[in-house]
Protein backbone atom coordinates (compact mmCIF):
# COMPACT_ATOMS: atom_id res chain seq x y z
CA UNK A 1 0.00 0.00 0.00
CA UNK A 2 2.47 2.54 0.67
CA UNK A 3 4.55 1.84 -2.38
CA UNK A 4 1.22 2.21 -4.69
CA UNK A 5 0.17 5.58 -2.47
CA UNK A 6 3.56 6.67 -3.12
CA UNK A 7 3.36 6.45 -6.77
CA UNK A 8 -0.38 7.77 -6.51
CA UNK A 9 0.93 10.67 -5.34
CA UNK A 10 4.66 11.06 -7.58
CA UNK A 11 1.41 10.79 -10.48
CA UNK A 12 -0.78 13.41 -9.16
CA UNK A 13 2.60 15.77 -8.34
CA UNK A 14 3.62 14.94 -12.02
CA UNK A 15 0.34 15.68 -13.53
CA UNK A 16 0.00 19.44 -11.88
CA UNK A 17 3.58 19.89 -13.17
CA UNK A 18 2.28 18.60 -16.83
CA UNK A 19 -0.90 20.67 -16.64
CA UNK A 20 1.69 23.87 -16.13
CA UNK A 21 3.95 23.32 -18.99
CA UNK A 22 0.89 22.82 -21.54
CA UNK A 23 0.20 26.31 -20.02
CA UNK A 24 2.93 27.92 -20.19
CA UNK A 25 3.68 26.79 -24.00
CA UNK A 26 0.26 28.48 -24.78
CA UNK A 27 -0.05 26.28 -27.63
CA UNK A 28 -3.13 24.71 -26.64
CA UNK A 29 -4.82 23.12 -23.69
CA UNK A 30 -6.48 19.72 -23.36
CA UNK A 31 -10.15 20.19 -22.87
CA UNK A 32 -10.53 19.95 -19.20
CA UNK A 33 -7.53 22.34 -18.38
CA UNK A 34 -8.78 24.85 -21.36
CA UNK A 35 -12.47 24.82 -19.05
CA UNK A 36 -10.05 25.60 -15.54
CA UNK A 37 -8.32 28.58 -17.49
CA UNK A 38 -11.39 29.82 -18.60
CA UNK A 39 -12.68 29.93 -15.35
CA UNK A 40 -10.31 31.03 -13.85
CA UNK A 41 -9.73 34.14 -16.25
CA UNK A 42 -13.61 34.92 -15.52
CA UNK A 43 -13.28 34.89 -11.98
CA UNK A 44 -10.06 36.26 -10.67
CA UNK A 45 -9.23 32.74 -8.80
CA UNK A 46 -6.00 30.70 -9.74
CA UNK A 47 -6.08 27.88 -12.18
CA UNK A 48 -5.13 25.80 -9.61
CA UNK A 49 -7.99 26.49 -7.20
CA UNK A 50 -10.74 26.40 -10.27
CA UNK A 51 -8.94 22.87 -11.02
CA UNK A 52 -9.40 22.60 -7.46
CA UNK A 53 -13.91 23.25 -7.39
CA UNK A 54 -14.01 22.18 -11.13
CA UNK A 55 -13.23 18.51 -9.23
CA UNK A 56 -15.46 18.53 -6.66
CA UNK A 57 -18.27 19.53 -8.69
CA UNK A 58 -17.67 16.89 -11.08
CA UNK A 59 -17.75 14.53 -7.99
CA UNK A 60 -21.60 15.34 -6.76
CA UNK A 61 -22.24 14.17 -10.19
CA UNK A 62 -21.15 10.91 -9.35
CA UNK A 63 -23.81 10.76 -6.48
CA UNK A 64 -26.51 9.83 -8.98
CA UNK A 65 -24.48 7.77 -11.07
CA UNK A 66 -23.78 5.65 -7.84
CA UNK A 67 -20.36 5.89 -8.12
CA UNK A 68 -17.73 5.29 -4.86
CA UNK A 69 -14.90 7.09 -4.98
CA UNK A 70 -11.51 5.81 -4.06
CA UNK A 71 -8.73 7.51 -2.24
CA UNK A 72 -6.91 8.08 -5.61
CA UNK A 73 -10.41 10.14 -6.31
CA UNK A 74 -10.21 12.25 -3.16
CA UNK A 75 -6.27 13.27 -3.51
CA UNK A 76 -6.68 14.16 -7.47
CA UNK A 77 -9.27 16.60 -6.63
CA UNK A 78 -7.29 17.67 -3.63
CA UNK A 79 -3.75 17.83 -4.73
CA UNK A 80 -3.52 18.59 -8.73
CA UNK A 81 -4.84 22.21 -8.30
CA UNK A 82 -1.91 23.47 -5.98
CA UNK A 83 0.35 21.32 -7.85
CA UNK A 84 -0.53 23.15 -10.80
CA UNK A 85 -0.09 26.30 -9.38
CA UNK A 86 3.14 25.53 -7.32
CA UNK A 87 4.69 24.83 -10.57
CA UNK A 88 3.16 27.89 -12.36
CA UNK A 89 5.03 29.89 -9.67
CA UNK A 90 8.58 28.24 -10.43
CA UNK A 91 8.12 27.77 -14.40
CA UNK A 92 9.44 30.83 -16.29
CA UNK A 93 7.45 32.02 -19.40
CA UNK A 94 8.49 30.60 -22.56
CA UNK A 95 9.49 33.33 -25.58
CA UNK A 96 9.86 32.17 -29.21
CA UNK A 97 7.89 29.17 -30.54
CA UNK A 98 10.91 26.82 -30.30
CA UNK A 99 11.04 27.20 -26.51
CA UNK A 100 7.17 27.14 -26.55
CA UNK A 101 7.14 23.77 -28.71
CA UNK A 102 9.36 22.15 -26.08
CA UNK A 103 7.33 22.56 -23.39
CA UNK A 104 4.43 21.18 -24.92
CA UNK A 105 6.16 18.32 -25.98
CA UNK A 106 7.15 17.65 -22.67
CA UNK A 107 4.06 18.57 -21.11
CA UNK A 108 2.64 16.07 -23.04
CA UNK A 109 5.03 13.41 -22.46
CA UNK A 110 4.68 13.74 -18.83
CA UNK A 111 0.99 13.88 -18.73
CA UNK A 112 1.29 10.61 -19.93
CA UNK A 113 3.91 9.11 -17.70
CA UNK A 114 1.52 11.02 -14.88
CA UNK A 115 -1.69 9.55 -16.14
CA UNK A 116 -0.09 5.85 -16.28
CA UNK A 117 1.45 6.03 -12.97
CA UNK A 118 -1.63 7.53 -11.26
CA UNK A 119 -4.02 5.28 -12.89
CA UNK A 120 -1.52 1.97 -11.91
CA UNK A 121 -1.76 2.97 -8.46
CA UNK A 122 -4.73 1.31 -8.40
CA UNK A 123 -6.46 3.67 -6.04
CA UNK A 124 -9.06 5.68 -7.87
CA UNK A 125 -9.97 7.08 -10.92
CA UNK A 126 -9.74 10.88 -11.45
CA UNK A 127 -13.24 12.55 -10.81
CA UNK A 128 -13.87 13.15 -14.91
CA UNK A 129 -13.04 9.93 -15.83
CA UNK A 130 -15.18 8.43 -13.67
CA UNK A 131 -17.94 10.66 -14.83
CA UNK A 132 -17.22 9.75 -18.51
CA UNK A 133 -17.17 5.67 -17.20
CA UNK A 134 -20.55 5.95 -14.89
CA UNK A 135 -22.31 7.77 -17.86
CA UNK A 136 -21.39 4.62 -20.20
CA UNK A 137 -22.05 2.07 -17.41
CA UNK A 138 -25.83 3.17 -17.93
CA UNK A 139 -25.50 1.73 -21.61
CA UNK A 140 -24.40 4.88 -23.48
CA UNK A 141 -20.80 3.78 -25.69
CA UNK A 142 -17.90 5.17 -24.04
CA UNK A 143 -16.28 6.96 -26.93
CA UNK A 144 -19.53 8.73 -27.51
CA UNK A 145 -20.25 10.25 -24.01
CA UNK A 146 -16.30 11.16 -23.61
CA UNK A 147 -16.27 12.86 -26.68
CA UNK A 148 -19.78 14.79 -26.02
CA UNK A 149 -18.34 15.30 -22.37
CA UNK A 150 -15.39 16.76 -23.82
CA UNK A 151 -15.73 18.89 -27.09
CA UNK A 152 -18.94 20.41 -24.52
CA UNK A 153 -16.00 21.14 -22.02
CA UNK A 154 -13.54 22.33 -24.83
CA UNK A 155 -16.19 24.51 -26.19
CA UNK A 156 -17.21 26.30 -22.96
CA UNK A 157 -13.74 26.65 -21.74
CA UNK A 158 -12.64 28.55 -25.10
CA UNK A 159 -15.74 30.64 -24.71
CA UNK A 160 -14.66 31.68 -21.99
CA UNK A 161 -11.11 32.25 -22.41
CA UNK A 162 -9.34 29.28 -22.15
CA UNK A 163 -6.59 28.52 -24.88
CA UNK A 164 -6.87 25.64 -27.69
CA UNK A 165 -4.95 25.54 -30.69
CA UNK A 166 -2.27 22.90 -32.14
CA UNK A 167 -1.53 22.16 -28.40
CA UNK A 168 -5.24 20.78 -28.04
CA UNK A 169 -5.02 18.69 -31.08
CA UNK A 170 -1.46 17.29 -30.29
CA UNK A 171 -2.63 16.20 -27.22
CA UNK A 172 -5.65 14.66 -28.30
CA UNK A 173 -3.60 12.66 -30.99
CA UNK A 174 -0.93 11.52 -28.77
CA UNK A 175 -2.07 11.08 -24.73
CA UNK A 176 -4.32 8.09 -25.83
CA UNK A 177 -0.85 5.98 -27.21
CA UNK A 178 1.24 7.23 -25.00
CA UNK A 179 -0.44 6.30 -22.07
CA UNK A 180 -1.45 2.50 -22.98
CA UNK A 181 2.10 1.63 -23.78
CA UNK A 182 3.15 3.03 -20.35
CA UNK A 183 0.26 2.09 -18.33
CA UNK A 184 1.73 -1.72 -18.25
CA UNK A 185 4.94 -0.58 -17.07
CA UNK A 186 3.49 1.39 -14.32
CA UNK A 187 -0.01 -1.00 -12.94
CA UNK A 188 0.85 -2.06 -9.74
CA UNK A 189 -2.68 -3.85 -8.47
CA UNK A 190 -6.05 -3.83 -9.25
CA UNK A 191 -8.40 -0.95 -8.67
CA UNK A 192 -10.40 -0.71 -5.65
CA UNK A 193 -14.01 0.61 -4.79
CA UNK A 194 -15.40 3.00 -7.27
CA UNK A 195 -12.02 3.05 -8.89
CA UNK A 196 -12.00 1.59 -12.20
CA UNK A 197 -9.68 2.55 -15.30
CA UNK A 198 -10.22 5.60 -17.13
CA UNK A 199 -10.01 5.69 -20.98
CA UNK A 200 -6.31 7.55 -20.26
CA UNK A 201 -5.48 11.37 -20.99
CA UNK A 202 -7.88 12.48 -18.66
CA UNK A 203 -7.94 13.92 -15.65
CA UNK A 204 -6.18 16.02 -15.44
CA UNK A 205 -5.70 14.03 -18.20
CA UNK A 206 -8.35 15.45 -20.58
CA UNK A 207 -7.60 15.58 -23.94
CA UNK A 208 -10.84 15.56 -26.76
CA UNK A 209 -9.12 11.89 -28.68
CA UNK A 210 -8.18 9.93 -25.25
CA UNK A 211 -11.15 8.57 -24.50
CA UNK A 212 -12.75 10.49 -27.14
CA UNK A 213 -9.05 11.81 -25.74
CA UNK A 214 -8.70 12.57 -22.16
CA UNK A 215 -8.28 13.95 -18.93
CA UNK A 216 -6.54 9.04 -19.90
CA UNK A 217 -4.35 1.54 -26.34
CA UNK A 218 -7.33 2.24 -23.43
CA UNK A 219 -7.32 0.90 -20.19
CA UNK A 220 -11.15 2.57 -19.68
CA UNK A 221 -12.50 1.72 -22.57
CA UNK A 222 -11.41 -2.04 -22.13
CA UNK A 223 -13.45 -1.77 -19.02
CA UNK A 224 -17.44 -2.37 -20.54
CA UNK A 225 -16.20 -5.13 -23.07
CA UNK A 226 -14.03 -7.41 -20.78
CA UNK A 227 -17.35 -7.13 -18.54
CA UNK A 228 -19.62 -8.55 -21.16
CA UNK A 229 -17.02 -11.10 -22.07
CA UNK A 230 -16.42 -12.31 -18.54
CA UNK A 231 -20.35 -12.74 -18.51
CA UNK A 232 -20.45 -14.52 -21.82
CA UNK A 233 -17.77 -17.00 -19.93
CA UNK A 234 -20.57 -17.54 -16.67
CA UNK A 235 -23.29 -17.92 -19.00
CA UNK A 236 -21.22 -20.28 -20.72
CA UNK A 237 -20.16 -21.99 -18.10
CA UNK A 238 -23.56 -22.33 -16.56
CA UNK A 239 -24.82 -23.75 -20.10
CA UNK A 240 -22.39 -26.30 -19.91
CA UNK A 241 -22.55 -27.56 -16.27
CA UNK A 242 -26.91 -28.16 -17.32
Amino acid sequence: MTSRLAQLLAGLAAYGLSDALLVRAGLGLDPWTALHQGLARQSGLSIGVVTNLVGVAVLLLWLPLRRRPGLGTVLNVALIGPFLDLALRELPHAHGLVARGALLVAGVLLNAVATAAYVGAGLGTGPRDGLSLGLAERGLPLWRVRTAVEVTVLVTGVLLGGTAGIGTVAYAVAIGPLVHRLLPLLARAPQTGGAKPPAPGGEGAGGAGAGSGGRTGDAGTAVLPARRASSRRRRSASTAAR
